[in-house]
This record gives C-alpha cells, structure tokens and sequence, in this order.
C-alpha cells in the first residue's frame, strides 16, 4: 500500500497509523481497532445504519461486525485541518466486487495518531440477508389503482404467497415444505389495494422470540438505535420498514411480536382485534393469540391501510375520536399501574411526563398481578406451539437456534391437564380487561424501555424479555386491538432511543383506534 495514489501527501507518521489502521480493519483485529480510536466519549463513527457515539459504543459495534470483505486501498485525499489534526479521505475496491469511501478526522495527541470521527460508506449490496428472504422492485406489482397505490409491503416470512415457500425463517424448514399454491388473504387484501410486494422480510424462527435474532440469518439492523435489537418477532418487517426499504410490514403479533419492534425502532404498529383480519394461508405458533397487523413509519400510511384491509368507509368523516364518535370509543383513559411498574424508571418518567403534556385526565387502575399471569400464558403458547410445530421439530433435530430449541424442549413437556390448568388461569385476566375496555381506553408503555443492545448478555436479554411479556400479554389475552405509536423518548447507552405508547381499546374498534392515536400525536406535535 505504500504505492496508493496520494499518499505522498500524507506525512510520514500520519501515514504509518492509516495503513496500520487498515490492516487492522482488514484482519478484523479488535484491540487494535480499539487502540486506533480516540478514548473518551465524543469519538464518532457513522455509517449508512446510523451514528455511534463514545468509544465504547463503537467497540461493542465492532465486536458484532465481524469484519469486513477483503479490500485495497485506491486512493488517498489529505487535509490538514490544524496543526495536530488531519483529514482523510480514502476510496478502497472490494476484491468480491464494489467500492467503498472511508473519512477520517486523525488527531494527534502527544506522539500518538487517533481517530476521532469517521464515516464509512460501505460497496452497494443487492440486499441485507439479515432483512429479507426474497427482494424485488416489485416481487409483485399490485393494482394499478387503489387507496393503497404506491405503498411497498414487507411480508412477515409466515404467509403464504404463490408460487413460495413459507420459511419461518428456517432454512431446514423452507427445504423442506412445498411451494403454496395460493396466496394468504392478508396479502391479497394489500395488493387489490394498490400496494405492491416488495419482498418476504425475516421472522424469527418459528415466530417465537420477540429479540428480533436469528441464529441462521443473522441480526437484522435496528432503524432507530445502531447496535440494538430490532425486536420480534416480526424483525425482518420492522427493519425494512424502519430502514425506508419498504412502507408497510405486514406482520403477526402472538405475544407482542408487532408492538415490540415497532417500539424498539420508533415505529407505527397496530395488533388486529383477534380473528378480524382472516389467517388464512399464516404458518401459525399459538391460535388463541396470533393475529395479523401492520408496521408503518407515520400514523396517516397506517390508517390508509386499515381503513382498506378493515373495510372502513367513513375515512371522510372528521368527528373527534373521543366522545360518541361513529367508532364509539369512550372517552375516558386508564393505565394498569401493574404495568407502569414493570416499566424501567427512565420509561416511566417520561411516560408520566407524557400525560402531563398531554393534558388528559388518567385513572389508574389495576388488572392483577402480571407475574401470576406469565406463566399460565407461557403454557398455553406452549402447548399450542408444540402441537403446531412438534412434529417438524422431532423429525429435524437440532435443526433450531439454542434459543428457540429450548423453548420447544419446554413446550414439548406441557401436559393436557397443565395447559387446561393454565387456561383457566388466564380467564381472570381477559375479564378484568374486558371490562376495563368496555368504557375505556387503555394507555401504557408498549415494553419496559429502549431496545437492549445486540451484545447484552443472555441474563440481560432474558430479564428484558419476562418483563416484556407481562407488559404485552394481557392485550393478546383478551383479544383487543392495540396500537403502538413512537412517542416517547428514553436515555439509553448510545443516546437518545425511541418508546411506544400503546393504546388498546374494546374488540372491532381497531380504526378508531388508529384514529386516535393520530389525534394523541397531532396534540403532541402541537404543544
């Protein structure tokens, strides 16, 4: 490299540390990465995922990177911009194919060359594996007219599509299932309606996690917070979306697997009314709580889609939502103290600032112990789970992430009379709720807090996720439309992260729903 037009414009020692850097890149050797950039926290790196800030958030970036392709540096532009401060511009050609640009801001400290920002702009891919199974521009073309035209979808990799397989994002399971003959209403619905399919976007496995991880895939990226989980376990969906790679993610949420990566990546996700929207042609995990749903990144792309897919003809009409609206939602908002207490500090400060702004009068109310209800829902996923996919699992073994094997080790032991026991269990919760919503809308935190980073330990991850699911099951229980709407914003390790606030209201009143939570937004955009 000692041959790179323009570097003989480069001072010597400058020089030295930018090839050291680079064959440290190329090596993928993290502790000299790490020594290569400036301590301290306003060193800065961005890239076409978004900007890390702090030297320690870029080394927990690097650590899950795993390198990059092999390349060669073409070109070198040098400036100094003061006496111990330089910048650099690089252009490098990937021996697969592609180039890439490198800027750099050196800083020199005592004898020591140190990066103290730098942008990557990394070759052009086709698309990210880790988002989609299947990508075109379109995969398919819907109507050339509709309310819904222009609008691209992600699909969620469980609904049937023509002429596809369903993968449920495992490839053992996607050899090994034959092409579906026709296409899930859900999709259909979408295309009639203008939109076009952009692709089938990752689940994770089988659908059962909400981290947004895939031990076989890979990670897909969080749109929000660089470094974070993406959720599930519609990820692929909300990471297309949140990424502009697409408009609308048609997804599933069972336990939360739409309301937790919309909130994970400041997202718009609305969980149907149980059984409204058909689940025809949908690779199921658990019957009684699945239920179809979409992702957007605003409120007014949302409510063009569910006033087409629910058949709502008064879009026209501008009556407030609260009050007698034609929806007929009640007025009056009350959160589950429950809930506000499995929420983190940081969340439910700005949650209760939230209210303040809002100017709303709120009524606490209790709903039981969320604990107490874990794992009786536990046990019914479980055994819903197991009966739904035992079969495929016994016949493949080890064909699972860690993960999600263990989950149906466990589901594989939940006997007839622990799932009946456990049902029973739950018929508290859904009445409780029931009856709550019956005059009420409810209004809470959609998870505990911002999107846990890609390298939290296993211990983190699962403490993340119980609390997660206490806050999120007792909508799937009673079968109620909620809507997550990215309004709150939370410190986290790499700045500022978003978090839903969910509204949930009595079944089949889903598109006032929406509605509402636009008006919340439009109060708060306006204060």
């Amino acid at each position: 490299m000692d041959t790179i037009p323009g570097s003989e414009t480069v001072p010597a020692h400058l020089l030295d540390a930018f090839l050291a850097y680079e064959r440290a890149v190329v090596e993928d050797d993290l502790d000299a990465l790490d020594a290569w950039f400036a301590p301290g926290p306003e060193t800065m790196r961005g890239d076409d995922a978004g900007l890390l800030v702090g030297h320690d958030a870029i080394r927990d970036f690097r650590a899950l990177r795993g390198g990059v392709s092999a390349r060669v540096i073409e070109r070198i532009e040098h400036r100094a911009l003061a006496a111990d401060v330089a910048l650099i511009v690089s252009t490098s050609r990937f021996l697969a194919g592609g180039r890439g640009l490198q800027t750099q801001v050196w800083t020199k400290t005592g004898d020591a060359w140190r990066i103290t920002a730098a942008h990557v702009s990394p070759r052009p891919r086709a698309f990210d594996r880790a988002v989609w199974r299947t990508v075109g521009d379109p995969l398919f073309q819907g109507a050339w007219n509709g309310p819904l035209a222009g609008l691209t979808v992600a699909v969620k990799d469980l609904f049937a599509i023509k002429g596809y397989r369903i993968g449920a994002g495992n490839p053992a399971y996607l050899a090994s299932v034959r092409p579906e003959t026709s296409t899930a209403p859900a999709v259909s619905d979408l295309l009639r309606g203008g939109a076009s399919l952009r692709g089938i976007a990752r689940t994770d496995e089988f659908a059962y996690s909400i981290a947004g991880d895939n031990a076989h895939y890979g990670t897909p990226p969080n749109g929000a917070v660089p470094g974070a989980l993406p959720g599930g376990s519609s990820s692929g969906p909300a990471s297309a979306v949140a990424t502009g790679q697409a408009d609308v993610g048609l997804a599933t949420d069972t336990a939360g697997s739409i309301r937790v990566p919309a909130s994970y990546q400041g997202l718009w996700g609305l969980r149907t009314t149980h059984g409204l929207v058909p689940r025809q042609g949908l690779l199921p995990l658990a019957q009684s709580f699945d239920t179809v749903g979409w992702l957007t990144r605003d409120g007014a792309t949302l409510q063009r889609v569910v006033d087409w897919c629910l058949s709502y003809d008064g879009s026209e009409s501008t009556e407030n939502v609260f009050g007698e609206s034609d929806a007929g939602l009640p007025g009056r908002l009350v959160v589950p103290y429950e809930v506000l207490e499995a929420a983190e500090p940081d969340t439910r400060a700005a949650f209760d600032a939230l209210l303040d702004r809002l100017g709303l009068a709120v009524e606490r109310v209790s709903i039981g112990d969320l604990a107490g209800f874990h794992e009786p829902f536990r046990i019914v996923q479980g055994a819903e789970a197991w009966r739904n996919n035992g079969d495929w699992i016994r016949e493949h073994p080890g064909a699972t992430g860690a993960a999600v094997a263990e989950r149906f080790r466990a589901a594989a032991l939940i006997t007839a009379g622990a799932e009946a026991a456990a049902r029973a269990a739950l018929v508290p919760l859904k009445e409780r709720v029931e009856a709550l919503v019956r005059d009420a809308v409810l209004i809470l935190p959609t998870v505990p807090g911002p999107a846990p980073m890609r390298t939290s330990d296993g211990s983190r991850v699962d403490s993340v996720r119980t609390a997660t699911l206490r806050m999120t099951t007792p909508v799937a229980v009673a079968g109620i439309p909620a809507v997550t709407v990215p309004l709150l914003t939370v410190p986290a390790r790499l700045g500022a992260a978003p978090v839903g606030v969910c509204l949930a209201s009595r079944a089949g009143t889903d598109i006032a729903l929406v509605r509402l939570a636009r008006e919340l937004a439009t109060i708060l955009e306006n204060a």
